[in-house]
């Protein structure tokens, strides 16, 4: 293969949305709801209590065998669960029915579940778990109980306002009446905890779990006390991009609060986001330039009350220009939710388009589509050359997408020439594209080497090789080559590749060069490492002298010590007198050693611990010598006396 590949790829366009006015970019697609399913469907055979109930909520288990085997099984489970008492009987209670289990409860279980409002609660979440077991076991509660619930969950708000205690609160507020309506003037307190993701997003601490809880309890809340709408219209936007954003979720209860939230904000009325969508990849034929764009809710289903009046302004993204005013698209009978219009009128051109969709003077969306052209070769002129020409060289003329039938021939002193005018089928205007090339392949072996055709000053793609300067990257392979012109572009519908002309190329150097491209290899001579050579060292006599100097310190130690006298009469042999004087000793020695073989690190790590030993001995032995001194001193003496 010849050194030079060059991989020729069509770039894919991709449409582009803007957020706009209460829409979103996406919706719930059908393969996400499809991978949920997955999840569902493994949560079920897993050995997690809460994922088997969010998995049988959402699918039925249709295999009596199977259903027989799960409803034993979470029997087990919910013994060995971690999960408190109100939260995981709740599960059982849920998936048993779900299942639709033979099995009926045990008295044990039933009581234990009926006397829980007797039990002291510790969190509006406790709260919300056993009245939630109790609308599933269809058992009413008595006014009674419902008092001391409430006035439990107020005092509850008053100790632990976070959000995670105000969700629960307002989901199970709803199911208590109008004794426990005050929870409702603390949706502002929730919602003002949310927390801003680049400027998009809105989400609370805690993730999904958390933020699928409050908001499905906001709305739950204010409708049952019929209160104002819990959220602005930008926020529920912003809501709806978060749950869309986390749409890959893998948990069942993550699927299962992703899908209830999403549903919450699509049935929120005049605050309810919608998504305005391209339908397909965004490229539009220039023949047939229509513009079909999908208007559903957050779940990709119709709108209960579809907008009436759908418009669009179209302007050309590079400068702005406007290609129409209020292009009205009309909903199709066949799907309500798809919503086309026809562009011929307008004749776009090749180019980039943004789309101004408004749908009712409410919902307003900013999306980029593109219209693909058609590329057209004008004209094209291939020829050989002499290298060092300097007049006019004759070309010849070949149409697409025709062959040259004459085999052109060129050796080391031509060059191989190629001219090409493209342009616009629609327009006739002659235009630039991102690709093109010119693929010279071996006609027997099919190896091939590409070359960038790059544009002149009038636009028009040029070739120019010299045979005897490439010959090299050929390999100097003397033969037949098919000559190729390769042009694509993301915006043209019909790019191509020409078979342009045969040429017959010969390289003089062949049989001289090709065996210097062999490659012998055998093992490189080894490498030694060359030291520096020691420097000089100094006279014998020098050395001699300055080791002297440095034992004059020591000597005149001795002398010093033979004239003083040395009073070794009030050495006692105690543990802190020897300790010191050996410590001392060590140290001396130890200092000897790292001046002939220890380095300075070595000697620090000995050294610490003989220090330290020293200097406790040395304390002991210097508080004994004063304690002697002070017991001889002459004050010393009187006051015994006196005391005496």
């Amino acid at each position: 293969m010849f050194k030079i590949v060059l991989i020729y790829t069509t770039l894919a366009f991709a449409w582009t949305p803007i957020l706009g006015a209460r829409t979103v970019p996406g919706h719930l697609e059908q393969s996400d709801l499809n991978r949920m399913q997955r999840v569902f469907a493994d949560g079920i055979t897993s050995n997690d209590l809460q994922s088997i109930y969010y998995s049988t909520l959402n699918i039925q288990v249709t295999d009596a065998t199977e259903s027989a085997e799960l409803c034993s099984k979470i029997q087990k489970i919910h013994g060995e669960s971690k999960l408190s008492e109100s939260e995981k009987d709740f599960y059982l209670i849920g998936s048993i029915k779900n299942l639709r289990c033979r099995e009926k409860f045990t008295e044990a279980f039933l009581a234990k579940v009926y006397n829980a409002f007797k039990m002291d609660v510790g969190s509006s979440q406790d709260i919300y778990f056993r009245v939630a077991s109790y609308k599933l076991l269809g058992v009413k509660i008595d006014d009674q109980t419902i008092t001391k619930l409430v006035k439990s969950l107020n005092e509850l708000l008053k100790k632990d306002d976070s959000v995670i205690s105000l969700g629960y609160a307002f989901n199970v507020a709803s199911e208590l009446g109008s004794s426990a309506s005050f929870v409702a003037d603390r949706v502002e307190d929730a919602v003002v905890q949310a927390d801003e993701v680049d400027g998009r997003m809105l989400q609370f601490e805690g993730g999904l779990s958390i933020t699928a809880l409050v908001i499905n309890g906001i709305f739950r809340i204010t409708k049952t006390f019929n209160k104002a709408p819990p959220l602005s219209a930008d926020q529920s936007v912003k809501f709806a991009t978060y749950f869309l954003n986390r749409r890959s979720v893998q948990t069942a209860k993550g699927a299962h609060v992703l899908i209830e939230a999403l549903k919450t904000l699509s049935g929120a009325g005049e605050i309810a986001p919608i998504c305005i969508q391209l339908i397909g990849n965004g490229q539009l034929q220039a023949d047939d330039p229509v513009l079909n764009v999908a208007i559903v809710d957050l779940l990709g289903k119709a709108l209960t009350n579809p907008p009436q009046n759908v418009h669009g302004k179209i302007v050309l993204k590079k400068d702005k220009t406007v290609l129409a005013e209020k292009v009205l698209l009309i909903s199709k009978s066949s799907d309500k939710t798809i919503y086309a219009a026809q562009l011929s009128n307008y004749k776009p051109t090749r180019g980039i388009y943004l789309a101004e969709i408004n749908a009712d003077n409410t919902y307003t969306q900013t999306m980029q589509f593109k219209v693909l052209g058609r590329v057209k070769v004008h004209s094209l002129e291939i020829g050989v050359a002499d290298s060092d020409a300097s007049s006019s060289v004759k070309k010849q003329s070949v149409l697409y997408p025709q062959t040259l039938t004459e085999t052109l021939k060129a050796d080391t002193t031509q060059k191989l020439l190629l001219k090409s005018v493209l342009i616009d089928e629609s327009t006739t205007k002659v235009i630039t594209v991102h690709q093109a090339f010119v693929r010279l392949s071996k006609a027997d072996t099919k190896e091939e080497i590409i070359f960038v055709a790059e544009q002149d000053s009038n636009k028009a793609y040029k070739f120019d090789m010299d045979v005897g300067a490439h010959g090299a990257e050929f390999g100097y392979k003397s033969g037949k080559y098919e000559l190729y012109l390769i042009v694509g572009d993301a915006s043209i519908s019909n790019s191509f590749q020409w078979h342009v002309a045969n040429i017959q190329l010969k390289f003089a150097h062949e049989s001289a060069v090709s065996p210097k491209k062999l490659v012998i290899r055998s093992p490189l001579p080894e490498i030694e490492h060359m030291f520096r050579p020691p420097e000089k060292r100094p006279p014998r006599l020098v050395s001699d002298v300055f080791t002297g100097l440095c034992l004059t310190p020591l000597v005149l130690l001795f002398i010093f010590w033979g004239k003083l006298g040395i009073n070794v009469s009030n050495f006692n042999f105690v543990l802190s007198t020897i300790g010191f004087h050996t410590g001392f000793g060590g140290i001396l020695a130890l200092f000897t050693i790292f001046w002939l073989k220890l380095n300075m690190f070595q000697t620090l790590r000995l050294l610490i611990p003989i220090a330290v030993f020293t200097f406790l001995c040395g304390n002991r032995l210097l508080r004994r010598i004063y304690a002697q001194r002070i017991a001889k001193s002459p004050s010393s003496s009187s006051t015994s006396a006196v005391s005496s």
